[in-house]
């Protein structure tokens, strides 16, 4: 399974990285919302993992997109920032659902969410 992770920390970004390919996971990440969109045409991942609050394009602006651009590919945000509360009630009024993680983000949770959504997502594509 491939993951894209994109977070303007880029600590973050490539400390989950690197821990999800320790799970086993083919990993890559991204900087920023246009970088993480260009990245996703190109690596096609299967779960985008993303920071909500990034200059330039948010990771909801960018969740969207992918959704639009590749429906089949599951979104999983984090964030530490509260004015993501508004951000995801705007998305959810236009029709978007996405779950959330709040930073900072227990490995072992992280590990957990991300299995269960993959298995989620596969279970929805094997009765599709």
């Amino acid at each position: 399974m491939r993951i894209l992770i994109v977070d303007d920390e880029r600590r973050i970004a490539d400390t989950s990285a690197l821990i999800l390919q320790g799970q086993g996971y083919e990993t890559a990440a991204a900087y920023d919302g246009d970088s993480g969109l260009a990245r996703c045409r190109e690596f096609h991942p299967d779960l985008v993992l993303t920071d909500v609050v990034m200059p330039g394009m948010s990771g909801i602006e960018m969740a969207i997109a992918i959704r639009q651009e590749f429906p089949g590919c599951a979104i999983l945000l984090i964030s530490g920032q509260a004015a993501t509360a508004d951000m995801l009630e705007s998305a959810r009024q236009e029709g978007h659902r996405f779950e959330l993680l709040a930073k900072p983000v227990h490995p072992t949770t992280l590990l957990q969410r991300v299995a269960q959504i993959l298995k989620d997502s596969d279970s929805l594509t094997a009765t599709s």
